[in-house]
């Protein structure tokens, strides 16, 4: 009977959530191992909304102003790939970056997965998220959210496809406190996954979950 009650209960939350329209993802090991496979074309707008150990923010991307970056996001949160990942560059007044996976075996898959660079059309402003990379044509999975003004970066070919909408004040309250450093880390990081953050960078925020949801209409 107890039992009986248990599935009715989520059944039910899973209708709600159904119905409210949000596209609640669930991690796709077989697409996220198989770069391949995550080919499919971001809508004009879409939302994400990030659910984190700090609260809730959303970041609206426009596909318009970087088709690549947002057909990319666009697969990776739809398949799972941000939940549970670490917050670990955490710089104030600067940005925050996010995006090695807590799986190992993910990491490596995506490691070399590169997607080319998009024309600059947008800003590196506040509540801006752009992806990180290491030179030309080097883009995968990271990304980071703008703290303030780093146009200085437009030059050098980081080309922001979305902006956070709601909750920028989630964004910037994440914990800094390591600042940098598990940055200097990132081979272990994608070696070892959130194992090795939990037990060197303990206080990190994380991504709970990150959903898609329906860009607002205006």
């Amino acid at each position: 009977m107890r039992l009986t009650a248990i599935a009715s209960m989520l059944i039910a939350v899973l209708f709600i959530t159904a119905a409210a329209g949000t596209a609640v993802a669930q991690v796709n090991l077989e697409k996220l191992t198989k770069p391949a496979l995550l080919n499919e074309t971001a809508p004009d707008k879409y939302q994400v909304k990030f659910d984190t150990s700090k609260g809730e923010f959303t970041v609206e991307v426009t596909r318009e102003w970087a088709p690549l970056g947002a057909d990319r996001f666009y697969n990776l949160v739809k398949n799972g790939f941000y939940d549970n990942c670490k917050f670990f560059r955490v710089i104030e007044g600067f940005m925050v970056q996010f995006g090695i996976n807590g799986n190992p075996k993910i990491s490596a898959a995506l490691s070399s997965a590169f997607i080319k660079d998009d024309p600059v059309k947008k800003s590196n402003t506040r509540g801006y998220i752009t992806y990180a990379m290491a030179g030309p044509d080097t883009r995968t999975t990271q990304v980071f959210i703008n703290y303030g003004d780093n146009s200085r970066l437009d030059k050098d070919k980081f080309s922001p496809f979305g902006k956070v909408t709601k909750g920028m004040n989630v964004v910037e309250s994440l914990y800094g406190g390591y600042r940098g450093t598990p940055s200097d880390s990132q081979q272990q990081i994608k070696m070892q996954g959130n194992a090795f953050l939990e037990k060197n960078f303990p206080n990190l925020d994380f991504v709970k979950t990150a959903t898609i949801i329906p860009a607002e209409t205006k």
